[in-house]
């Protein structure tokens, strides 16, 4: 995904295809591993059709928060892969619907919630990138975030006795 190539009108479909491409085995690794920890229970608390459908509105937000933001930034030249944003829309839907589910992030041995799992890792990217100039794609991670946090607390709002009961059930 390359901003200026979307913003010249070319290449519109990668906007899409960028979910499925990664720039090294470890970040295809990182990506597949999570998704493998955090999309099973979210499938199975909202369902196969809602999975997919958060998980593409998600990496297709994070896309576009990277497009957007590269612009007004200047950052038009700088590509990007992966499918962080839609990872990302995912733990924002666990962070919302289990808050207090423990999770264990990367080799830290201490277990935390779910809510606070998310942060750290959000944050602990932006400042790994920012110590170290690595090109990691932030703002597709915030906007996958975004989209994940939004539809959750949708979804918590519309049936308020079952997200009760999954928060209850997860704590």
């Amino acid at each position: 995904l390359n901003p200026s190539f979307i913003l010249q009108g070319k290449y519109l479909w990668t906007i899409l295809t960028s979910m499925f491409m990664h720039g090294s085995i470890f970040h295809l690794f990182a990506n597949m591993l999570s998704l493998m920890f955090l999309g099973g229970l979210v499938e199975k608390l909202i369902g196969y059709k809602k999975f997919m459908a958060v998980y593409f509105a998600s990496g297709l937000a994070g896309s576009m928060m990277f497009i957007i933001l590269g612009a007004l930034l200047g950052n038009t030249n700088l590509p990007a892969v992966g499918a962080s944003g839609a990872v990302f829309g995912i733990a924002g839907m666990l962070a919302v619907l289990t808050p207090n589910l423990p999770v264990y992030i990367l080799f830290i041995p201490i277990a935390m919630p779910m809510w606070f799992g998310t942060i750290l890792i959000m944050f602990g990217l932006w400042a790994v990138s920012a110590s170290f100039n690595l090109p990691i794609g932030n703002t597709a991670h915030l906007g996958g975030l975004l989209v994940g946090l939004s539809y959750a607390f949708y979804l918590a709002r519309k049936h308020k006795h079952k997200a009760a009961m999954i928060r209850r059930h997860f704590s």
